[in-house]
């Protein structure tokens, strides 16, 4: 049997981390349908190491962003890696337009970063959580850590439907994980419950 080839992706990608100093780990194996978490987010520069993962790993994804870095003149090479731009302004049904993607799909992966903003937001924005919930499909502990120069994903988890429990599996799991910007790295928490929260509290980086 041949064994199968790296694309020449996966090589320079693999060739740059090595020259940069990154390790990149990837999991055995990946469920074709997913929900990929990324955190901490507190830089410009996670953007990159995550594109740096995607093309490493051979790991196809797509990716939620706010809906401004999918302007002009980048914006279809944006959407060309992967992007799924969200509106800030409009993102109510946002969730259960994410939903419809996955029941539409056979194989998909989307990664989403929870904190929302690269600022110190003090909780973790839910709409992560729904996403994973509504469509019936785990969760993926996607982490960056800045010391180790280590990007990789972790264990998965499956909504249990207790948010403060299974929140309480991310926090112990992103504690020894640094940011580039720890000071800017808010708690593994969720905000006191709001109306319509599972709807309106989206996250986009």
């Amino acid at each position: 049997m041949s064994r199968s080839r790296k694309p020449l992706s996966q090589h320079i990608a693999l060739a740059l981390a090595r020259l940069l100093g990154w390790q990149i780990e990837v999991p055995p194996s990946v469920p074709a349908k997913c929900l990929i978490i990324g955190a901490h987010h507190t830089s410009g520069s996670d953007f990159f190491v995550t594109m740096l993962y995607l093309f490493a790993s051979n790991l196809r994804f797509r990716w939620i962003a706010k809906d401004s870095a999918f302007r002009w003149p980048f914006g279809w090479l944006m959407r060309r890696l992967g992007g799924i731009p969200v509106v800030r302004s409009a993102r109510s049904n946002f969730v259960d337009q994410i939903v419809a993607l996955y029941d539409a799909s056979d194989r998909l992966r989307v990664a989403i970063s929870p904190e929302g903003t690269r600022s110190e937001s003090g909780y973790w924005k839910t709409g992560f959580y729904y996403i994973a919930q509504g469509a019936g499909v785990p969760i993926l502990l996607g982490y960056v850590d800045y010391p180790r120069k280590l990007v990789g994903i972790g264990p998965q988890l499956t909504p249990s439907g207790d948010i403060e429990a299974d929140m309480q599996f991310l926090a112990r799991f992103y504690a020894d994980k640094t940011p580039r910007y720890p000071q800017r790295c808010g708690e593994v928490r969720v905000r006191p419950p709001e109306p319509s929260l599972a709807n309106d509290d989206v996250a986009a980086p």
